[in-house]
């Protein structure tokens, strides 16, 4: 092939030209970079030199920060904050030029630059910088640290929990200029509480109050978050919301929006999106936006000089974190309040223990309206036990009692009504109907199930039980435990035709349906807002939350009515309802008498006499029955520690749904609960984390799973 200057028209003095311009763009590059695998041969920061890391991997015994050389070409990217890559796992012997080299490629963050390592022997190098943007402030280090202390963890996985995966066309997007404080908003409907002007009066004057507050039934809740946060901001701090889900957050979404206008708060849901989550939480990290609205991961929101902090609902099992090392939302907040002296606000229409045991020990106080407000927002309960059930032929043919009946008519003639009805499905689980002993396999144990009104069935081993009699009163006679929401919507479709009947459940939630008459069938949790409000609501099978073998069966049964109950309208404006269970429980009684706080209260005296959580501090040792006697027998626990168990956990039904901390599929796993006084805990956090250290540091083979303060004790 001949050169452009040989073409046949092509002028001689062209090829000297192009050489002179590849001369000239050669002498204009950069030098060679170093390989990043090890940097060989670079030279080192002048300032500065070692980068203290702490490496994303969370393994208890490596719980602690690295040094590592910081090469002069990333002297500039590698600031205190930045997302790195480092070389992990290299030994001592692979020394090249006084640089250690090998190991894998890992990620991690820098969390500061200093001039000297505490290290004797050679450092490797940052292997890069993925990212310039800082995302781990010293502030959010420090309350990752906390967290980690407290609940016997390694700082890496909560970091894994507080930053979120990297979008780098997210952080090349700049976030916009903050907007100035808004005015202080007016009071509301915060006048209706007792201290609700001067708490909003304090946020607004660049106060701290600490409360505990006990929400009115209805829809204001929303706008009563929002004018917290409004207040926060006119004192020009931020704030932070920490809502149970997606449809909370909604609500309290548009409140902020209506109040404020937009570009104000961020909103940080899972339902975002990775991108979109992302760019709002980095405009919350370069302060563009003050206030903070999300669901659990948001509790380690990076606000800016944090006015308040609130968390909406903190019975719900949705803010306890699934993931290592399982944090409540809830104690994070509280650590946050603590460390940043900023305001707290624990709000819910129901009370738990936790959430008393804050306002007995002086450290908030109750935020609640009086007594007649109360009373004219809550609607009228009525209850119906076992003994009307037993003498009612209409729940005999139908599972539902007359006055229930009578209600539901009377509803319908002015809006929607509400079904609660404990689980979705249809009848999937059964017991005696003489002496209501669960009926079980004789193979296995296991529950019996009528999958579609069938013959019956063991759930757990899939044998067939064509000839059960009760063991306890030799009945042959099965009721359902707990009849589901589709053959509740099909009863009460057949009475009532020419009335739609909607359900709301896992599969499918519903966020709010109209004002006109309706069924709507639902599960806990899943209840739709009606507009307006329902006329009545009907809360089926309470003896089935009741008889749950868990100490918080009863707080939580009646945060569930309660919940349930707060959509309906108020006894002025005729709205009822009935709840089927023994009317002379507590939980029950509590509800008629709208009550939470006191039930709390009272739940919080018997635990203190008990020692039971939260009064007393417990960590849960679960795994093999040889690895937890092992694990204890090591562990230097303190000397106030007291030991329940080990006992057997009930193993998990072949093929059905795994809670987190369920031992696996087919293994016997026992547990053992480790109760200390208050003032202690954080000694058996320790004690318990370093045992757990030792015993992977050794190479332990046999999983042991430790956690702080778990929600489900039996």
């Amino acid at each position: 092939m001949t050169s452009e200057s040989e073409k046949p028209g092509g002028r001689p003095d062209e090829a000297p030209e192009q050489l002179a311009l590849i001369r000239e763009t050669v002498r204009r590059a950069k030098a060679p970079r170093a390989r990043p695998r090890t940097w060989r041969g670079a030279a080192l920061a002048k300032e500065l030199p070692v980068a203290r890391v702490v490496v994303d991997k969370g393994v208890l015994h490596l719980d602690q920060f690295f040094d590592y050389a910081v090469p002069e070409e990333l002297d500039a990217a590698a600031r205190p904050g930045v997302r790195v890559r480092v070389r992990f796992g290299a030994g001592a012997h692979q020394v090249r030029g006084g640089r250690r080299e090998g190991g894998r490629l890992i990620d991690g963050f820098l969390v500061e630059r200093r001039a000297d390592t505490d290290y004797t022997g050679p450092l490797a190098a940052l292997a890069d910088v993925v990212s310039p943007e800082p995302v781990l402030g010293p502030e959010l280090l420090g309350l990752a640290r906390a967290v980690a202390d407290r609940y016997a963890g390694s700082l890496a996985d909560v970091l894994q929990l507080a930053v979120p995966p990297r979008s780098a066309r997210a952080e090349s997007r700049p976030s916009p200029e903050p907007l100035p404080p808004p005015p202080a908003p007016e009071a509301g409907p915060w006048a209706r509480y007792a201290h609700g002007e001067a708490f909003l009066a304090a946020l607004a004057q660049g106060g701290a109050p600490r409360a505990v507050w006990n929400a009115l039934p209805g829809p204001h809740w929303a706008d009563e978050l929002a004018r917290a946060v409004a207040a926060t901001l006119a004192s020009g701090r931020g704030a932070l919301v920490v809502v149970p889900d997606g449809r909370a957050a909604a609500r309290v979404d548009a409140a902020l929006t209506a109040l404020l206008g937009d570009g104000r708060h961020a909103l940080l849901t899972a339902e975002a999106g990775p991108e979109k989550r992302y760019r709002q939480w980095l405009a919350v990290r370069r302060g563009s936006v003050r206030a903070v609205v999300g669901t659990r991961a948001a509790m380690f929101a990076p606000v800016r000089d944090p006015g308040l902090v609130a968390i909406w609902d903190d019975g719900d099992a949705s803010h306890s974190e699934p993931h290592a090392p399982q944090p409540h939302a809830r104690d994070v907040l509280l650590l946050r309040a603590a460390h940043d002296r900023c305001g707290f606000l624990l709000g819910s229409t129901s009370c738990t223990v936790e959430a008393a045991q804050l306002v007995e020990s002086g450290w908030a106080r109750p935020l609640v309206a009086p007594r007649e407000r109360v009373r004219a927002a809550a609607p009228l309960v009525r209850t119906v036990g076992d003994g009307e059930l037993a003498r009612d032929e209409a729940a005999r043919a139908a599972r539902l009692p007359s006055l229930a009946w009578q209600v539901v008519r009377d509803g319908l003639r002015s809006g929607p009504v509400l079904v609660q009805v404990p689980r979705r499905g249809y009848v999937p689980r059964l017991a005696c109907e003489r002496c209501r002993t669960p009926a079980r396999c004789r193979h296995c144990a296991g529950p019996l199930e009528a999958p579609g009104q069938r013959d019956l069935r063991c759930g757990w081993c899939g044998r067939d039980e064509p000839h059960w009699r009760c063991a306890e009163c030799g009945s042959t006679r099965l009721r359902a435990q707990v009849v589901g929401a589709r053959r509740t919507a099909e009863e009460l479709g057949r009475v009532f035709p020419a009335v739609p009947v909607r359900t709301s459940g896992r599969d499918h939630v519903l966020d709010a349906v109209p004002g006109r008459p309706a069924l709507v069938v639902s599960t806990p949790g899943a209840e739709p807002v009606a507009e307006g409000g329902y006329a009545a609501a009907l809360l089926l099978d309470g003896w089935a939350l009741l008889a749950r073998p868990d100490l918080r069966a009863g707080e939580e049964a009646l945060r569930r009515w309660i919940d349930a109950a707060s959509l309906v309208r108020g006894q002025d404006e005729g709205g009822t309802v009935v709840v089927v269970a023994e009317p002379t429980l507590r939980p029950v009684q509590a509800l008629v008498r709208w009550d939470p706080v006191g039930h709390a209260q009272r739940e919080l005296a018997e635990r203190a006499e008990l020692g039971f959580p939260p009064v007393s501090r417990m960590g849960a040792v679960a795994g093999r029955p040889e690895a937890v006697a092992e694990f204890l027998a090591a562990a230097e626990l303190p000397p106030e520690a007291e030991v329940l168990g080990p006992v057997p956990l009930r193993p998990a039904a072949p093929g059905g749904p795994r809670r987190p901390g369920d031992p696996p599929a087919g293994e016997a796993w026992d547990r053992a609960l480790v109760r200390v006084p208050p003032g202690t805990g954080a000694a058996l956090a320790a004690a318990l984390k370093k045992a757990q250290a030792a015993r992977l540091a050794r190479g332990g083979t046999l999983p042991v799973r430790v956690r702080m303060d778990p929600p489900d004790i039996g």
